[in-house]
């Protein structure tokens, strides 16, 4: 499959269509006008959405990252990695971790992290066959609204 790599903007006029489509199959609580606010409100803090088109100009997946400095140096981190459903296992997601793996060394960054639900286990062979390693525990903790 031939894809094509690109960020797409805030003003893209597509994103909502594009972006938003894939990010809801991986967050399905997650409305069009939610997305629509977090979009908006995580470029800002310099959130880059990247997407991978195919032949027909079809967004077959996306990675959602930024750059970080932390105290363990600094980091690309990956928010979402989604893939098309009928397309997974195409090449579509490790395509777009080769790029991220380039933007991440060029942005001076010393590895890539992101987190994976904990039942999510295709996601986790997929991890786990790029070299990715379970390197943390994240802990949550919900706050009632007021």
């Amino acid at each position: 499959m031939e894809l094509v790599i690109v960020d797409v903007p805030p003003d893209h006029a597509g994103r909502a269509a594009d972006i938003g489509k894939l990010i809801r199959t991986l967050r399905p609580a997650l409305t069009a006008e939610g997305f629509a606010q977090f979009a908006a409100e995580a470029h800002g803090q310099g959130l880059v959405f990247t997407a991978a088109y195919d032949e027909d100009s079809r967004c077959v997946g996306v990675a959602a990252h930024r750059v970080l400095a932390t105290s363990r140096g600094r980091l690309l981190f990956v928010d979402d990695l989604v893939t098309a459903p009928e397309v997974r296992s195409a090449g579509v997601g490790a395509r777009l971790m080769e790029e991220l793996e380039e933007r991440a060394r060029r942005a001076g960054c010393v590895r890539i992290e992101l987190d994976s639900g904990v039942t999510n286990h295709g996601a986790h062979r997929f991890y786990h066959a790029r070299r990715m390693s379970i390197a943390a525990l994240h802990f949550a903790r919900e706050l009632a609204a007021e």
